[in-house]
């Protein structure tokens, strides 16, 4: 695994990246020492926030440990365990300063943003932007409705099949007009009633995004 990320490291640094998302190790699982030389060696080619989820999860220690490397500058948390993070952004406020970054990491981030700028995690990604921007940004200029109207409504659809956290995003950039292409297997592309679901969901969260603006 360290072979192949040092290479994807190099390739986007030679294209001229600034950062990289660090995804867990494929495959093989080792222990702290191992990951931790795994980060190290990443981020003396590009500087790295961490993705906790599936494999890894670090403890506030740990975390705190892989914060004063140089170039690890922040963490995204994909796992949802609320008091874990809560206690690892309070280690590492603590230990390391305020410069060092935490991001909301789950699908359809926006769903749980209130549980966690309650425990002072303001960065998130948003994968609506990606196919309903002006829904994104509605919901982040405090348009809360949007949670009931679109947000919620996602989420189940989005668990009516596994993998449907990136199927239904590639769907509704192709409802842009963009031809972002099928997923890769074993994912699988969206059922046609499902993406009508997604098409109508869209329509009424612009509605209610434009009603918030005016």
């Amino acid at each position: 695994p360290l072979g192949s990320a040092l290479r994807q490291a190099r390739a986007a640094r030679d294209a001229g990246a600034d950062g990289l998302l660090l995804m867990p190790p494929y495959l093989a699982v080792g222990p702290r020492e191992g990951f931790t030389a795994y980060v190290r060696a990443v981020a003396e080619v590009l500087p790295v926030i961490i993705y906790m989820r599936g494999s890894v999860v670090l403890t506030p220690e740990q975390v705190v440990e892989l914060a004063r490397i140089p170039g690890v500058v922040g963490l995204k948390d994909g796992l949802g365990d609320i008091d874990l993070i809560q206690r690892i952004v309070l280690a590492v406020r603590r230990e390391i300063g305020p410069d060092f970054a935490f991001f909301n990491g789950l699908p359809t981030a926006e769903l749980t943003m209130g549980a966690y700028r309650g425990i002072g995690v303001e960065l998130y990604s948003s994968a609506v932007f990606a196919f309903a921007p002006e829904i994104a940004t509605a919901f982040l200029a405090g348009a809360g409705d949007l949670l009931t109207e679109f947000y919620e409504p996602l989420v189940r659809l989005r668990s009516k099949v596994p993998g449907y956290a990136v199927s239904l995003v590639k769907a509704g950039v192709r409802l842009t007009g963009l031809d972002a292409g099928p997923v890769r297997p074993p994912l699988v592309d969206a059922a046609p009633e499902h993406v009508a679901e997604l098409e109508e969901l869209i329509r009424r969260g612009k509605e209610v995004a434009a009603a918030h603006d005016s």
